[in-house]
Formats: structure tokens, sequence, C-alpha cells
């Protein structure tokens, strides 16, 4: 039988790095605050990216085709907590965050370590996430710094 709270409990210790994935759909941008993601080959390069199947940015991603991941450096939770809010309830997430278009078309954050731009190449649609690999095909760094991780924010997304 499962143990629901040692599930929690141990799910939770997983680590995780906070992210802005930064996604399109036509001339429209979003991003949203990531934390489910991993590399998941050296050759050809790809990332695993899992986002929520009953999100805007999940549809815009399954539409283009593309994701950007803008990497945050430690002492930028509050650039993190203003991108987990859902689009419909805030409105443009970007309004006061500078940020520039990569090769992709997706929003990359001006003030981050870095970002890799992906193009989608499969997709696992189970759960209530929806697995997304991307092979990276473009990536910049923007400066050295220690990444945001979500164990030191306090916040909980797991379990």
């Amino acid at each position: 039988m499962l143990d629901e709270q040692a599930k929690k409990t141990m799910l939770r210790k997983i680590p995780h790095g906070l992210y802005i994935c930064g996604v399109k759909d036509g001339e429209e941008v979003n991003g949203f605050t990531a934390s489910w993601l991993m590399q998941a080959s050296f050759q050809p390069p790809l990332i695993v990216n899992c986002v929520k199947q009953d999100s805007k940015s999940h549809q815009m991603i399954k539409n283009s085709g593309v994701f950007a991941i803008s990497f945050l450096e430690d002492g930028q939770k509050d650039l993190a907590q203003k991108f987990f809010k859902p689009m419909r309830r805030v409105g443009d997430k970007f309004e006061d965050v500078e940020f520039y278009l990569g090769e992709t078309g997706c929003p990359i954050i001006s003030d981050s370590l870095g970002y890799v731009e992906c193009t989608v190449v499969d997709a696992v649609e189970k759960g209530d996430h929806t697995v997304y690999v991307g092979e990276v095909i473009a990536a910049g760094v923007h400066r050295e710094g220690e990444q945001l991780l979500l164990s030191t924010t306090g916040w909980n997304y797991g379990g």
C-alpha cells in the first residue's frame, strides 16, 4: 500500500533548479517558472521539460514546437515567483521584465545566467504533465553565478 505522506516527503527530496521557460505561439509570448527539467542526452543535446497540461504555455509549446529555458541565479526568487501565476490571472508577465527573442522567437530573460533554446523532438502526455523532449539548438551564457534551487526558496512543487 502506498503511504501518501512518505511518497510526498521522498519525491520532494528530488533536487530541482528553477528556470523561466519562455514560449511563443505566433506573435504571442508567455513564460512560466519551470522546475521539472533535466538533461537527457549528449548527442544530440536533449533536455526534458515537464509542463502542466492545463496551462496556456503547454498549448503554446504544442502549437509552436519550441521553447527557451532561462537559468535563474540564486537570489532571483522574486523573478521566479512572478512567473508562477497563470497568464490569464496576471496578464503580461513580461511587462516589467527585460527580455529578448531568441532564434526560436521565444523570450529569453536578459538578467539570467544564460539560456538554451530547444525544438521539440518528442512528447509524452501522461498524468497531469507532458514530458517535452527538446533538442538544444542554441545556447548562451550571460554571466557566471550560482543556480537558483527550489530547495532554497522554501517552496514545494512535487510529491
